[in-house]
């Protein structure tokens, strides 16, 4: 009689499976990471251990298999925010190991990150602007639509163009926060900072037009159609249709209108001091993505008109 065959006994999990685990358990429970971040940083680590040939253990890992890594990832032509998130989860995961799991040198301490590519804001041109802002009083008003929201609708777009604001800026401004005195606006930004918005003479007429006729005179300054505060999203509905109905071609998005006020700005002789103010940066070196912007119109303009460019 045959004796019974009993199949073997699985393995348990190698244990550079379990310090990945144990990673991932880390952010999940601890550091309360998305799903998305936790796949991504389990992505990232089947990626490394796949692709690099002379992986033996997590903690016996050194910087020139990481370097070699990268420049192979970059070899497969990956956008760059890709090379970095994975780059970036590689950099949790060791400083963790070093943490919590005695690793004494981490590996990607030497190690540079690749930059970050930073894309050129899309701007509007000043005819592109005049177009969009004369647009609400063109448009035909629809039927049990009060009289007063074509001159709100103005408003708004002279608003985002003479301030710079952002979306939720512009929806929670309140009548009290604006000094018509001195046409300005009070604006709480990210952080609630408190900043001064400048409101220049064409956005300040459009305002004044809109309050008397729908006879705002306190609380929240752009209401809807309930007099209740225009919400973001509606603010931003309201943009996009009206850029639907110009004949601008290029891919435009609310926070459009505030790149394009800043780079007006620039282009016609404003500091970047003022600028990284008026728009309620934190930093001076997110301003300076428009001073890019004006420079590569200079060299467009240079290599069209030079007769030696």
């Amino acid at each position: 009689m045959l004796a019974k065959r009993h199949a073997p006994a699985a393995a348990g999990p190698a244990p550079e499976d379990l310090l990945a685990e144990s990673f991932l358990q880390f952010q999940s429970v601890e550091r309360n990471a998305s799903p998305r971040t936790l796949i991504n940083y389990a992505h990232a680590l089947r990626q490394f251990r796949a692709d690099c040939p002379e992986f033996v253990a997590w903690l016996e890992c050194h910087a020139d298999q990481f370097r070699a890594w990268l420049f192979l990832l970059m070899k497969r032509e990956l956008e760059r925010a890709t090379i970095r998130l994975h780059f970036s989860a590689l950099k949790s995961f060791f400083k963790f190991l070093t943490r919590r799991h005695g690793l004494k040198v981490n590996p990607l301490l030497d190690v540079q990150m690749p930059k970050a590519e930073r894309k050129l804001p899309v701007v509007l041109t000043l005819a592109q602007v005049e177009e969009l802002l004369a647009l609400p009083l063109k448009q035909p008003r629809r039927n049990q639509a009060p009289e007063w929201m074509s001159a709100r609708d103005t408003a708004i777009l002279e608003t985002f163009y003479s301030t710079g604001l952002r979306l939720s800026e512009l929806a929670g401004i309140d009548v009290e926060e604006m000094d018509v005195f001195n046409d300005t606006i009070t604006v709480r930004g990210k952080g609630r900072k408190e900043r001064i918005a400048l409101v220049g003479p064409h956005a300040a007429r459009a305002i004044q037009h809109y309050r008397h006729a729908a006879g705002v005179h306190s609380g929240p300054l752009f209401i809807s159609k309930l007099r209740k505060r225009i919400s973001i999203q509606a603010v931003g509905n309201l943009l996009d249709k009206y850029l639907r109905l110009s004949s601008i071609q290029l891919h435009v998005t609310p926070h459009k209108l505030r790149h394009s006020f800043a780079t007006h700005l620039l282009n016609n002789g404003a500091d970047l001091r003022s600028v990284q103010e008026l728009l309620g940066h934190a930093s001076l070196s997110t301003t300076q993505i428009y001073t890019h912007v004006t420079t590569e119109r200079m060299k467009q303009a240079y290599d069209a008109a030079h007769p030696r460019a």
